[in-house]
Formats: C-alpha cells, structure tokens, sequence
C-alpha cells in the first residue's frame, strides 16, 4: 500500500529552508512555540516567492495552518515550498513542514503545513505586478 503524498518525506527535494529548533522557541508546554514556526513558514514563503520576483514582497494571508504534531527542542525542521497559484500581483506558496527527530525512535514526520499568500509591493507599499 502506498502512503498519501503528504505523509511521504520528499528525500528527493532539496528544503527551501532548515533550522534546528533550540530552547529559545519552547512554550509552557515543552514542545516548539507555534508562533516560532509560523515565523519560519513566512520566511521560506518568501524565498520562494522571490523565485518569481525579485522586488519586495509582503505576506497578505496565511491560510490553512495545520499543526499536526509538535515539534521538539534538537528536531532538524525542514520547510518545503511549491507555488500554488501565481497571480498578476501576488503569489501563493504551500508550505510543507516536516521535523527529523533527533531522538528515539529518529523518524521523519510531517509537523506542519500552511498556504502563504505573498504580494509584491513598491517602495510605499503599493501592489505592483509579479516581474518574472
């Protein structure tokens, strides 16, 4: 049986980006601060985003956040970026979140995932269209 697609570790995709989460993002809880990883969502969005667009882009919505298990203090995150849709001024980016346990039984499981909206703006904030 094959598993869904979004239960199966992308191995053969390089992460748009990485971080190995620290005692600096925990909550009261113990596990990774939600907000820390909302933050690193937004940050691979717009990598991804400035693939299409070299100028400024904002973040206009964050739609479909699901935190689906937590993550732990010394889990290696990798965030996974594929353009949804691209418009004449914004872009949508899903990203896909998944987090290297760094402890038994060291499994890779997805964390998190989320559709960011990035639009591109001049110097005064202003939507311009998408330069490709």
């Amino acid at each position: 049986m094959v598993a869904p697609a979004e239960h199966t570790f992308p191995a053969h995709r390089i992460p748009t980006l990485r971080v190995v989460m620290t005692p600096q993002q925990v909550n009261l809880m113990g596990t990774v601060f939600g907000g820390a990883i909302l933050s690193e969502i937004d940050l691979a969005a717009a990598i991804e985003a400035h693939k299409l667009h070299q100028g400024p882009v904002v973040t206009v919505a964050m739609d479909k956040v699901e935190f689906k298990r937590p993550i732990h203090i010394g889990d290696l995150v990798s965030f996974y970026t594929d353009v949804e849709r691209v418009g004449t001024t914004s872009v949508t980016v899903r990203v896909t979140v998944w987090a290297e346990r760094r402890k038994p039984p060291f499994e890779t499981v997805p964390v998190t995932e989320a559709l960011v909206t990035m639009v591109a703006v001049d110097e005064h904030y202003r939507k311009v269209p998408i330069r490709r």
